[in-house]
């Protein structure tokens, strides 16, 4: 299994988790960025964010991940939502996985991204 397709699974793993603002655990919830964290096994990832931002900064990027143009299995994609919110999804082989606020879910969506991706990374290895 590729480092993406691990990636991928992990995410995939986390859907039915309730939606959590800021949350870091499946079992008790989880926003796109505890996806995030839970898919790469990070524990870095950043806490006390303001749920409406729109910057994120490079020291926010896990470690060991590398810019790439966000088309392959496990990419982390972030994405403009609306011009003060930006999300976190993890791409998939059928779509993408993300913490739905409005389901209140971690739900796999299928097909494209719906909102432009200002960003990708993808994991080294």
């Amino acid at each position: 299994m590729t480092a993406g397709e691990q990636v991928a699974a992990a995410a995939l793993a986390t859907v039915g988790s309730r939606f959590r603002a800021q949350g870091r655990d499946p079992a008790l919830g989880l926003d796109c960025v505890g996806v995030v964290a839970v898919a790469l096994g990070e524990r870095g990832l950043p806490r006390d964010y303001p749920l409406r931002s729109a910057t994120w900064r490079v020291e926010q990027v896990p470690g060991g991940m590398v810019a790439c143009d966000g088309d392959a299995i496990g990419d982390v994609l972030l994405c403009r939502v609306t011009v003060a919110q930006l999300h976190l999804v993890v791409r998939t082989a059928g779509g993408f996985v993300h913490a739905d606020a409005g389901l209140r879910r971690v739900v796999e969506r299928p097909g494209k991204v719906p909102w432009p991706v200002v960003a990708a990374w993808r994991k080294e290895g």
